[in-house]
């Protein structure tokens, strides 16, 4: 396993490692050609698209649960680690875009992003639902175990919406014009801050990324410590970053779209597959 570069060390978490060439160099090529057969066919980059992207960027999070579940054969294993699991699953949400862009030109009435959402929930479902039953077959899923995910979803639902309304009254053309894609990524990264949150501070889960990390270390040293926990300074600075992106591709969604929506279905996807892995991770371990 390869090691990345100690510039991106605070940023990363500890267990990511790149894969063996011999499942790198696919991973990429495939990446690549995805991504060629996507602007061959002309696949719509959509505020639609951005959000029916959502359901596959939770199927990367619970394929990596799976992978930490041990339970892809070993062949495969390494294509579900992280970073791979990211290029192996947009390869596989790049061919559903790919497949639903020429299906929709056959069917009148036909929408690209409902087929690709629908075939992405669908496939992240039933991939959960296995998750939840390995664990429940190990003992690990329990009715105290789904409690704390549950409440963190709630949570962040609540912050996020609470979060939105904000910006709408703040900046209100930037909430306007990034719509749907916006909202994704302030819940995607709410989620990630809450989940991260219940993790260390009422389940004891000692956080992997050392920026992260830092940032829970210094709430811990505020006098706020003993009744708010160290966890609620790295929610709010999720928060915070979601909306100063929002607000800063505001331009860019007028002068370039394409650009905008790509940059806000990434922002979204580096928040909500994290959330999405956490609040899993906790239910099906126990």
């Amino acid at each position: 396993m390869y090691q990345p570069g100690w510039f991106l060390f605070e940023v990363l978490p500890s267990n990511f490692s790149l894969p063996d060439p011999i499942y790198l160099i696919p991973l990429v090529v495939l990446t690549i050609g995805v991504v060629a057969l996507a602007v061959v066919v002309n696949a719509p980059v959509t505020d639609e698209a951005v959000v029916a992207f959502a359901p596959w960027m939770a199927l990367g999070a619970i394929f990596h649960v799976l992978y930490q579940q041990g339970a892809f054969p070993e062949s495969i294993d390494p294509l579900f680690g992280a970073p791979s699991v990211y290029m192996t699953t947009f390869v596989i949400a790049g061919l559903a875009w790919f497949l639903s862009t020429l299906l929709a030109e056959t069917r009148a009435n036909a929408s690209v992003e409902r087929q690709l959402g629908t075939i992405g929930l669908g496939f992240a479902v039933v991939f959960a639902g296995f998750s939840l039953y390995i664990g429940a077959d190990r003992g690990r899923l329990t009715p105290e175990s789904a409690f704390w995910p549950l409440i963190g979803l709630v949570v962040a639902g609540v912050v996020a919406v609470l979060a939105w309304v904000l910006l709408s009254l703040t900046f209100t053309d930037a909430a306007r014009r990034t719509g749907m894609p916006g909202s994704l990524v302030v819940f995607a990264h709410t989620l990630d801050g809450v989940s991260t949150a219940i993790g260390v501070d009422v389940l004891g889960v000692t956080e992997r990324t050392p920026l992260s990390k830092e940032i829970m270390d210094f709430a811990a040293s505020l006098p706020t410590e003993s009744t708010l926990g160290s966890g609620w300074l790295f929610v709010a600075v999720k928060v915070a970053l979601a909306l100063v992106v929002i607000a800063a591709v505001e331009g860019l969604y007028e002068d370039e779209p394409l650009q905008a929506r790509v940059l806000l279905g990434f922002v979204a996807a580096v928040g909500f597959g994290p959330g999405i892995h956490n609040l899993l991770l906790f239910a099906v371990s126990g």
